[in-house]
Formats: C-alpha cells, structure tokens, sequence
C-alpha cells in the first residue's frame, strides 16, 4: 500500500511542477475533510471559494477504513485537512504520514466539551485501543447540534487564516449556516418533547448518539461500542436483550454504516419491529435522505419519532 500511495505521489509532484506554482493562487482553497459531515460543514462555509475532497464517502464507516493512494495524493495536495479528533479517524496518522503533507490539520472538536463512553463500552474500546489510541472519549461530538456550531466556527477561522481576502464571506456563510442549525435545534427539541419520556428508549448498531443522548434526552441501547469493526459476544447480546426487556425500548434502527443483522437478530428475539436506518458515522448517497448534515438530522429525528409514536 505504501509503496503505491508513493507512487502516486510522485506522479502528482510531476504534474504539479508542469504547471507551475504561479497558478496555485488563483486556485480555491484546497480542502481535504476526513468524512462527509465535516465535508458538508465545508461546502457550507467556504462556499466556492474552496475545493473539498472527502476522504471516507457517504455511507462510510471511518472507524475501519483504509486510506487509498488516491487519498494520499488529495492530502499531500491540501492547504487545509480538516478532522474531527478524538480519535474518530482510525487511519489518519497513517495518511498523514504516507502523504507527507504540509497541510494545516485543523481539529474540529477544539472547544467541545468532550463525553465519555458508556461503562459497557469503555472498557471494551480502551483495550483495544480504537483509533492508535486507548481511549473512552466518544468522538461522535456532531450529534449534537450545539457542537455543529462549534465545527463550522472552527472552520471558518481555519479558513480565513488560510485566505484572508475571502475571510469576510466565510464568515458570512457561517453565521447564515448557523442560523439554520438553530432552527434545526429547535426542531428536534420540539420533536424529542412531543415522545412521552417512558418511551424515549431506542436501540441502535453502535453507541454512537452518545452526544444527541446527553443534549436531547432520548436513551439509546446498542451492542457495541466505537469499535464497528469488533463483533460483540453471544453474552454481550443476550445482556442487551435482556435490558430492553427490561427498558421497554420503544424502537430499533440499523444504521448506513453497519451490517443489520446483529440488529435484525435483537429484533427478533425482543419483538421490537425494525423502525428504519439512522445516519450516524456518515451521510447518505446524494440521492438518499441524509445527503446533507441538516437533512441527516431531519431524518434521524422523524424516523425515531414515526417508530415510536406510529406516525
């Protein structure tokens, strides 16, 4: 692998010297987001002022995915890499050392207050050290819009130190983006307040709502932790289907990035009908209903409210 992201480096070396670094400043922005959330952040922000290359796509799982040579000519190209942090990105280190790019990394969860797991997962995610690192800090801060906001401050000051002249436009951008994450806000506060709290139990692929819990008030149940790529143990998920026995979870969801069997499986056995798929570690296709950050939440928040008050 390395051997070749080398030598599409080289390749791209040579292309750029053919042209010339006088062209480079009438060029946009170079930017390179590790998923597609912070893509969308981007696009948002930096309007056409910037060039956004995604590295884990839609429906990606970023927790097991491997970098190709083609990423590594994206970052060695970058003016700017944004990454969420605490340790979402398994393959960054990797990336940025095959690539060997001068790009500012510029870490997006800056300014988060940061949550622990669940004490189900921590351990577990701990010992295995998720991401090059042991860690029980859940990294999924996006699900929380107030940390959205935080993202898109963090980018537009990123960005105006990379271009000064289009500074005042991304600012512009993100406070009229803002704007529209505040009503968003307030549309999934409304709709989690419209749940009657016994039933404000869900279960889902992976603990990753742990933020959208903590902000919002709706308890998810899940048979793993961070790590998508471990499978959890016949006794882990006889544990978890005796708890929703127990929490009456009100509904279960797959989600895009993750194989719905162990969630069929718990189905089944607890006969909790499948309520749809929520958007978690990645947006949808273009063409899907998650294709944008606000359309993720839009969908993750109807299709919980439509499960568990049937409508």
């Amino acid at each position: 692998m390395l051997k070749s992201i080398r030598a599409a480096l080289a390749m791209s070396v040579i292309t750029l010297s053919a042209f010339g670094a006088s062209s480079a400043f009438a060029a946009p922005l170079k930017v390179v987001a590790s998923f597609t959330v912070i893509a969308d952040f981007a696009r948002n922000v930096g309007g056409d002022r910037i060039d956004v290359t995604t590295i884990v796509g839609p429906d990606g799982d970023a927790h097991v995915y491997e970098p190709s040579p083609a990423d590594a000519v994206a970052m060695a190209k970058a003016d700017i890499v944004l990454v969420n942090g605490l340790h979402f990105e398994g393959f960054l280190q990797r990336l940025v050392d095959a690539s060997a790019t001068k790009a500012s990394i510029i870490t997006l969860t800056k300014g988060v207050t940061p949550i622990d797991f669940k004490p189900e997962f921590a351990d577990a995610d701990a010992a295995e050290g998720t991401g090059g690192g042991k860690t029980v800090t859940d990294p999924h801060a996006f699900q929380s819009i107030a940390n959205a906001k935080i993202y898109v401050k963090n980018i537009a000051e990123a960005f105006c130190a990379a271009d000064s002249e289009g500074c005042v436009s991304y600012q512009t951008n993100a406070a009229a983006y803002t704007k529209k994450l505040d009503a968003l806000e307030g549309e999934v506060k409304a709709a989690i307040q419209s749940i009657p709290e016994a039933k404000r139990v869900v279960i889902t692929s992976h603990d990753a709502f742990g933020y959208f819990e903590h902000e919002y008030g709706l308890t998810f149940l899940a048979p793993q932790g961070i790590s998508t790529d471990s499978e959890p143990s016949a006794a882990d998920v006889a544990k978890l289907v005796e708890q929703v026995k127990q929490d009456k979870a009100a509904a279960i969801f797959v989600e895009n990035i993750t194989n719905p069997r162990l969630i069929e499986q718990i189905a089944s056995e607890t006969g909790i009908k499948v309520g749809g798929t929520l958007y978690s570690d990645a947006l949808s296709q273009p063409d899907g209903p998650g294709s944008t950050y606000i359309d993720m939440m839009h969908n993750n928040i109807r299709q919980i409210k439509g499960a568990i008050l049937g409508s």
